[in-house]
This record gives structure tokens, sequence and C-alpha cells, in this order.
């Protein structure tokens, strides 16, 4: 087998190229080494390395070296003569991205030097046949011609077995599944011949993957497959596996009645994922692309320096009348914050200072009008970043400026929301928290994403203020304008829906407000509480019994120093206020992971999921853990509520014993602790005996239980709090809080789902707490079923294989 050499003067960008082509071909039977950058760790090409790695991978099948630009050229020809092995060699002009995995899969099938050198010069035909642009002078090989005549005379006449192929994978037949596909055919004493039918394009032999990649074979594409030779039945049934199972990849599409319906790789979860309840339909507005840096090496010549310098104030004042807008719009005083940061970031587009200073840099140094607000606003924020404080809140209002002018003078969309006054459906790749926090403040009606999870902040954001949310895989196929109905109940975008869809996924049978009392039919008492994050929040939420969930570190997620004892009194006087004499459940900052406040980072850790986070940071931080419950002390009594507090991320009683001495001399009489990891469960009775009650936080428990990230959403079904193993750790703490006397809550996004209500109060829960707009559904379902059939389905969706079977037993029981 022929051994691999890349030469770069880049030690980074052979690495990442070796990396990239690995990861696409993940063969460790082909020998490779790197001769790249200097000795010193500088840029630049060493002969005697290049030497070094010759005879590092030599064999008598041969080397063949790849070389990035100029002189590793003539570094790799001089490597030639110092090397001491005398095995053939050839150096490539093939690209290093696209030659390297070619070079890989063909090496693999143990294909002689000059073939695997071919498949690596001929690796761009497809970039080019996509692009048009094949160079001048250069006759694009069909490749029917371009088949070798051994191949040819075999199809001829051997007799041969055909199927018809059709691709489900979403990208089609891209590098990775070419590069595999390549790879398994090559192992056959046969040769496969693929047509795709849509194009009409032929590759001879399939186990070339340059030639694969010219086919253009797209998702849905019909793909004629024949192969002559000893193996060729088994070829093609190895192929025919290949293409169902989608290469590995997954979502599929298929088409009904022209909606599109996905499918994810796991098939027990239809359509895509409902993260947010309702339905919608909008038009679609995608998120604007990040502002990326603008070259540092262009220069204006001087007879343009002054026109473009003059674009610079316009930009501003464009970006400052924008702004200025958005927030006049924002009169309710649930936005008064939003408000307030497009107010601040207007009048500093409002500073001539910035536009005369950046365009001093365009008429003296020739710089263009973008790069030159790059540095003049970055040195502003870094500027303000090194002073601390309130200062340094100010270095993102900048950097956001900065961002906002020069997609100005590009001629590009604004970073952030869209800024729009009719009803939308927003679409993104991803949603940043603080994006997701000010949805509420535009017209968005319902929100796609590509991924995302039903217990990502996203999600819980989007159930705060009742917008219906999918995750998509496809989202990237929707384009602006298209109008989609959103179904956050069914997981379902439908693009162009009919009138008769819209009316069934917006038909919802008439609920009675909940009356404040929750309770099932036959009476047994189920407190219903919210889920709130500020005042805002609690005033929306004041029809509870009271609020199970208290999420202070919402209200200090963007400050760089601890928030003052005022501070954070005059914050929980706000949600007291609107619960005066109810019970507000308070926790205590949590801190760490996915929620990370910048006053009490930490090291940087591997496994953050796994790490110093909620009240594991009280150890190195007690004076913050200690001036937050001075503050709800002093607010609860300012309120006259009744406050209880608890702490996040416990996992032995021991904890929660240190927890509870914190606590009790501020004055708390209820002092509890969460439950969120398997080991706080299964040891919930030692817990109950040290604290007053405990509140079950699904969320983090389904992500322990199952080892699955619950911000994935391919691992979305695992993290599913239906899932059985979860419920019996719910039923272990039930069944603790029945021994003890003491209440059992359940805070997580489950608490909020209609279905799984009788269930967990089946499984020994005693209050639910959710967000508000679930109060109806919940309360309803609920009342609808005696306590009896409420363990009963617990009992059943416990005892189920899976979360869909759980479901499924649970409804088969409450229906009776």
């Amino acid at each position: 087998m022929i051994g691999i050499v890349v030469v770069s003067h880049s030690a980074a960008l052979a690495a990442a190229a070796l990396e990239l082509a690995q990861q696409m071909v993940p063969r460790d039977d082909v020998r490779v080494a790197v001769a790249a950058g200097t000795p010193d760790g500088g840029l630049g090409t060493d002969a005697a390395r290049v030497a070094a790695a010759i005879d590092e991978v030599a064999s008598p099948d041969g080397v063949l070296v790849f070389v990035d630009l100029g002189s590793a050229v003539m570094s790799a020809e001089l490597g030639l003569e110092l090397r001491e092995s005398v095995a053939p060699v050839r150096v490539t002009s093939a690209p290093l991205v696209e030659g390297l995995v070619a070079a890989l899969v063909t090496a693999a099938a143990g294909a002689p030097l000059e073939t695997v050198a071919r498949e690596a010069r001929g690796s761009l035909a497809a970039k080019e046949e996509h692009l048009g642009d094949t160079p001048v002078g250069r006759r694009r090989p069909n490749a029917e011609q371009a088949v070798p005549a051994r191949i040819d005379a075999r199809l001829e006449t051997t007799p041969a077995t055909a199927r018809t192929l059709t691709l489900v994978n979403p990208a089609g037949l891209h590098a990775r599944p070419a590069a595999t596909l390549a790879a398994e055919l090559a192992s056959f004493d046969a040769t496969v011949r693929l047509t795709n039918r849509r194009t009409g394009a032929t590759v001879p032999d399939a186990s070339s993957m340059s030639a694969l990649l010219t086919l253009g074979a797209r998702q849905g594409d019909e793909l004629e497959a024949s192969a002559a030779g000893a193996d060729a039945a088994t070829a093609l049934a190895r192929l025919e596996s290949l293409v169902a199972d989608g290469f590995g990849e997954a979502p599929m599409v298929e088409e009904r009645g022209g909606t599109a319906r996905l499918e994810t790789v796991r098939k027990d979860i239809d359509y895509g994922l409902a993260i947010s309840p309702g339905a919608a339909v909008g038009p679609v507005v995608r998120m604007p692309e990040p502002i990326l840096e603008p070259p540092a090496d262009a220069t204006l010549p001087e007879s343009e320096r002054a026109s473009a310098a003059a674009s610079l104030a316009p930009a501003f004042t464009e970006v400052r009348a924008g702004l200025t807008r958005r927030a006049e719009r924002l009169t309710d005083e649930r936005f008064r914050d939003a408000r307030a940061v497009l107010t601040a970031t207007a009048a500093l587009a409002d500073d001539p200072a910035l536009a005369t200073e950046a365009a001093e840099l365009v008429t003296r140094l020739g710089a263009p009008p973008a790069r030159a607000v790059w540095l003049v606003l970055g040195a502003l924020a870094e500027l303000l970043a090194t002073q601390g404080g309130p200062m340094a809140e100010r270095a993102a209002d900048v950097r956001d400026l900065r961002a906002r002018v020069i997609a100005r003078l590009q001629g590009e969309l604004e970073p952030g929301l869209p800024d729009r006054t009719e009803p939308f459906v927003l679409v993104v790749d991803e949603l940043a928290p603080a994006d997701a926090a000010l949805l509420g403040t535009t017209p968005c009606v319902a929100l796609v994403t590509r991924s995302g999870a039903p217990t990502s902040h996203t999600a819980i954001l989007a159930r705060s203020i009742g917008l219906p949310a999918v995750v998509w895989p496809s989202a990237r196929e929707l384009r602006d304008g298209d109008i989609v109905l959103v179904d956050g109940v069914r997981g379902e975008v439908v693009v162009d829906p009919s009138q008769e869809r819209v009316a069934q996924a917006s038909a919802r049978p008439d609920l009675v407000p909940f009356d404040g009392v929750g309770r099932t039919a036959d009476g047994r008492r189920v407190e219903l509480l919210a889920n709130v994050s500020g005042g805002d929040d609690a005033a929306a939420a004041s029809r509870a019994e009271g609020v199970g969930l208290f999420r202070t570190e919402f209200a200090f997620l963007d400050r760089h120093d601890a928030p003052s004892a005022a501070d954070q009194t005059v914050a929980y006087r706000e949600v007291f206020a609107a619960f005066r004499g109810r019970r507000v459940v308070v926790r205590t900052l949590d801190a760490g992971s996915d929620k990370p406040l910048a006053f009490l980072a930490g090291p940087r850790e591997q496994n953050p999921a796994l790490g110093v986070r909620g009240y594991r940071t009280a150890h190195a931080h007690p004076d913050v853990l200690d001036a937050q419950l001075a503050a709800i002390a002093a607010a609860a009594r300012a309120e006259r509520a009744d406050a209880w507090v608890m702490a996040p991320m416990i996992a032995t009683a021991a904890e929660a014993r240190q927890f509870v001495a914190r606590c009790r001399p501020h004055g708390f009489a209820s002092v509890g602790v969460m439950i969120e990891t398997p080991a706080a469960a299964l040891c919930a009775a030692e817990i109950l005996a040290e604290v007053d009650f405990v509140s079950l936080g699904t969320n983090d428990l389904a992500q322990y239980a199952t080892a699955a990230d619950r911000q994935l959403a391919p691992l979305a079904d695992l993290t599913d709090a239906w899932q059985p193993a979860v419920l019996r750790l719910i039923r272990l703490v039930g069944e603790a809080g029945a021994a003890a006397g003491k209440p059992v809550s359940l805070c997580g996004e489950a608490g909020g789902d209609p279905a799984l209500a009788p269930v967990l109060v089946g499984l020994g829960v005693t209050s639910l707490s959710m967000a508000p707009q679930a109060l109806d559904e919940v309360a309803a379902s609920l009342g609808a079923v005696a306590f009896e059939q409420c363990v009963a389905a617990a009992a059943a969706a416990a005892a189920a294989p899976g979360p869909r079977e759980a479901r499924a037993a649970a409804a088969s029981v409450l229906a009776k």
C-alpha cells in the first residue's frame, strides 16, 4: 500500500487538512506523514523534514507527496534527493483537501501509485462541474470516455445485475458518503456503474470517489446501479444497504401530499421536534448571518478615499435611526430593559467622533470603510472591557454597533433579530440566549431552529412567551418569504399549507380557564404553580397558586461582577409583590454549564455539565450565596411573601445538610433542594431527612440519567421525560416524600405537559410548576381523571419499554 506525505508551509493547515480527510475517510491503514512548517514553529518548508517524512511512510508500492504552494514544491523535489529510501515517489499538483481525501480512499483500496495520483488530480472535477469553473484550455473529461478499457470490457462481456436506488440523506452524495461508498466497493471483485436519472450523468466505476462526486446526486435522486464481476450481487447488496441507511446520515425527507415530512435518524421520532406548543402561520424571515471581520490587506487608491470616507457618517446615522425606531415601538413596560439597550446603542451611534476617527483611517491610510469601523470600534470595545464594572458591560453594545454599521456599509442585513413590523416566522440555525430573550419584543409568531431540544433555554423562553417552536433540521431549505405553518404540537413545518391544514392545527378544545385550585376529578389537591424568571414573568403568572421555580440567575446573566444585595432585593421584590402571601420557591443561583455567570466563572472545564455548577459554586464563592440569601429574606419580609429557598445541583445528603445550615440563620422556615441527578433520586429518603421539601428538575434529571446532552436535538428522545428510567427515578422520590410526609414538587419542563401531568401525580408528585401558558390545559387534564387512574397510568408508563410506549400506555389507562 502506498504512503502519503503532506508538505505545507503551515503545520496547523496540514494538520487540519489531514484531520478533515481522516474524518471523511476513517481509515488508519494508510500511512500518512506531515512535513509542515519550520523547526522553530514558523511558516515555511524544510527539505530535510520532507525527506524524513518520505522515508517514514516509504513502501515498495510508492509514496504520493502533496504540496501546498510556492517553495513547498522545491522543498519536496530537494527532499527526494535527500531521502534514504528507494521507493517510487510522485509529487502531485492535486489540491490539498479534496486530493487528500480522494487519495486516502483510493490508497486504502490497494490501488497502485499512478491510480491514486490520478484520483487525487481529478478530485476537483465535481466542484468545477457544479460551479462551471473549468480552467480555460482544459477540457473537462467525460466519465464514460475516461473509463479504463478493462472495466469497459468487463461490463460488456460479463452478465450484470441491476438495481434502482433513491438517495435519502439530506445532502445527497457529497464527499463523506462518496468516500464511504468508494472505499466499500473497492473491496469487491466487481465493477459498479451508476447513473443519475435526473441529470443523466454516469460513473462507470463507483470505486472512484472523484468520479462519484461528478454525479451531482442530491436527496431524492434515483440512481440506476449495475454491476459485473464475481462479487457483483454482493457489491450491489452493500450499495443498496448504504443508500437505504442514508450512509449513516439523517434526517430523511419524503414528500406526502406536497408536505415535507421529517423522519430523523431515530426511526421512533416522527416529523420534526416540537419544543413549544401552539400553531402559527406566517412568512419566513431568516436570521441574518453574523458579520465577519473585513479583510486586513485591502487598500484604497488615493482617488477613492474621499468618497469612501464620506459614506461613514450616513451609515452611522442610518443605524442610529433604525435603533431609535425600534426603541420607540417598545412602549410596553415589560420591554423596558430591551428599550434601554437599544437607546444606549443608538446614543453611541450618534457620537460624531466615531465616524470622524474611522474617516481619518480611510483618508490617511486607505483603509476601506468597513475595515476602518472594525478597527475604531474594536479598539473602543477593548478599552471598555479592560475598565471592568459598568463600563465593561458597554463593550458588548459597542461591538453590536460595529456589526450594524459594517452591515450597512456592505449592503447586508444588520445582525440580531429582524426589524419587522408585520408578523413573521423566524428561521435560524440556533438562537442565542440574548436574542431569545428579546423575541417577545418583535412581531414574531413562531420559531423554527435547525438545532435544539425541548429542554434548551431557547425552548424554555419560547414556551414562557407562548411562541410555537419546532426544531427542524431542514430549516436551511426554507427561503425568505415562504409561507409556512409551524405546528408546535405535532412538530411540523408545512410550506404553503392549505386552509384545512391550518384549521386542523389551530383547533383546540374549549378549555375552562384555571380557577386557581388544582385538583383531580375526585378532589385530590395538586398545587399548580408557575416558573418565572423575573418581575414581568411573575405579573403574567399571578393566576397560578404560587411560584414553584424562581430562576434568579436570569436577572444577572449579563453582569461581569456579582450583584449587590440591594440590587438583588429590588429584583426579588418584583416577584414577591405579585404573589404576596403566597408561596414563592426561590432557586439560588444556578450558574455554570449552559448558564455561565462571569462573576462565578472558574477554570475552563472539559465537561461543564459535570463540573462546578449550581450549589457547587458556593464552595469557592460562599459570600455570593450568603449575600443572595440575605437579599431573598429581606425582599420576602418587605413584600410579606412566603419565601421558600432551594439549592440546585445537589447530589448527596451531606450537601443538603450544609445548605440547610446556611439558610436557617436567615430565618427561612422552608428549605429544600433540587433533585436533578440520579444520585439524589436514589438517596431521596436520606436527603428528605435533612430538608423540608424537594423539587424535581426533570430537564437535568433526564440528561444525567441517560447520559445525553439535553441541548442536542438528535438525542432529544433520550432526554424525554417520558423515558421509563426517568419515570422510575421520579417514583423513588415520590415514595420517599410520602414516607417522610414532605412535599415533592416538580418544576422541570415536564410539569407543563398535560398528558404527563396525571402520570407525575400518580408517581407521588404533590405540586407541578410550569410556564403560565400551560396552566389551563394541565388543570383540565388533572380535573378529568381520578387519583386512582393517575396511579394506574403511572404504573403502566413506568413499566413500558420506551417513551413512545409509555405515552400510549398512560393514554390507554386514562381513557377508561
